[in-house]
């Protein structure tokens, strides 16, 4: 375990799914979401393989021990990426992220229901105050439920983002387990491969032909999503689940900025006060995980014998 590499390694995975979900934004008024999962999934195979030449693991890159695990963990994450592109062509990148935030939340409670971390009071505090923002970014979409066309359509992108939050949560919570026994490459690879071919299902309800300009947005997102998956499993090798899920909050300068210079998309100030709470709530399970890594790392210290 190596908590700073951890989170080196997910800030980085950040970064890259930003640019990957703009990408995505740009071609979402016109192709579909599953489409769009089979362009980021079918293309991040050859990075993943070239990362595995690299790294001269090739023959051993693509063993599984617990197939079954690559299977859960491919259709949760393949629902949570389905369900998140498809939100893109509802409302704006910035609020997509800020109602995302739910998923590394969620992460610290389904990591100690499913995974036994431990969980302290504190934490669990800051995560409900994260609810909270959630629930004020999310606030004027349900008032909307019932008003025109326009509020249904953005009410509707705030329930798909949802929805995707609880899956990549239980994704995440995945690949913990399968970081105990399968090697990166092979939790990776059999994630694209699987998402390859799950969203090969909605190819009946209207895939379309892209433009050449989108069809360049997509391959690049399916190659950034390569090198942001390789970068996201490697976080969850090095720290725990709990401790490198609030650094998602990063993504929201990212978001911001991409959405303002590109999509000409001005946060309100209810997302932003929601999504403060949810930098906040980060910013505290941090700085009590700092606190408690030292207070170890003391004990550990006072352990060992001297002379």
């Amino acid at each position: 375990m190596s908590p700073l590499r951890g989170i080196a390694f997910k800030l980085a995975s950040v970064l890259v799914f930003i640019v990957m979900s703009a990408m995505i934004k740009a071609t979402a008024p016109h192709v579909p979401g599953g489409e769009a999962v089979f362009f980021r999934s079918f293309f991040a195979i050859p990075v993943i393989v070239i990362w595995l030449a690299y790294r001269r693991e090739l023959r051993t890159g693509f063993n599984t021990v617990n197939p079954m695990g690559h299977v859960w963990r491919g259709f949760a994450g393949t629902v949570a990426m389905g369900l998140g592109f498809s939100a893109l062509g509802f409302l704006p990148l910035p609020e997509v992220t800020a109602l995302g935030y739910a998923a590394p939340l969620l992460t610290v409670i389904f990591a100690a229901m499913f995974l036994g971390e431990d969980v302290r009071f504190f934490r669990m505090a800051s995560v409900a105050l994260g609810l909270v923002g959630v629930m004020i970014v999310l606030s004027p979409r349900l008032t909307l439920v019932s008003g025109d066309t326009a509020g249904q359509r953005e009410a509707f992108g705030a329930m798909l983002v949802l929805g995707s939050a609880v899956f990549a949560a239980l994704a995440q919570v995945f690949v913990r387990k399968l970081v105990h026994t399968e090697q990166t490459a092979a939790i990776v690879f059999w994630f694209s491969l699987t998402a390859t071919c799950l969203s090969l299902i909605t190819l009946p309800f209207g895939w379309v032909v892209p433009t050449p300009w989108e069809a360049a947005l997509l391959v690049g997102a399916g190659l950034l999503g390569g090198v942001g998956q390789i970068l996201l499993t490697s976080s969850y090798r090095h720290a725990d689940a709990s401790l490198v899920a609030p650094f998602d909050y990063a993504s929201m300068l990212f978001a911001l900025a991409f959405g303002y210079f590109f999509f000409a998309e001005t946060p309100t100030w209810t997302m932003l006060g929601g999504a403060a709470l949810i930098v906040t709530a980060g910013i505290l399970i941090i700085w009590r995980e700092r606190r408690l890594g030292l207070e170890r790392a003391r004990q550990r210290k006072s352990m060992t014998p001297h002379g």
